[in-house]
């Protein structure tokens, strides 16, 4: 049975995985967030995450970023079964427009659903 944890199963690590996901060129786009998905044989979902420095040079956004991203996926992730997913934001984001961003990821990951 898997939880809700977050380990090291659940995250993409190495970048012949990403670069699977990257290269079977299946993505959501939105204005805020880029999604890339690939089926995978594991049996459940595996999230990577992309911020560029171009997004934003301060690593401490970035780091939120990617913290608000990897909750949102943990809370969402009984429901995927077996995919692999890319995340990549388009434009930084803070706090005030945390409700846009979970809407927008809610919404990408509702379409892979079906």
């Amino acid at each position: 049975m898997i939880g809700f944890g977050f380990t090291g199963r659940f995250r993409l690590k190495k970048t012949d995985e990403f670069s699977s996901v990257f290269n079977f060129r299946k993505r959501i786009f939105g204005p805020g967030l880029l999604v890339y998905y690939k089926p995978n044989a594991i049996g459940h979902a595996r999230l990577g995450l992309v911020v560029a420095k171009k997004i934003t040079r301060s690593a401490v956004q970035r780091n939120y970023m990617k913290r608000i991203l990897r909750e949102l996926f943990r809370q969402q992730q009984l429901g995927l079964g077996g995919l692999d997913i890319v995340v990549r934001p388009q434009k930084t984001f803070s706090r005030c427009e945390f409700l846009e961003i979970k809407a927008e990821f809610q919404g990408a990951l509702d379409h892979l659903r079906k």
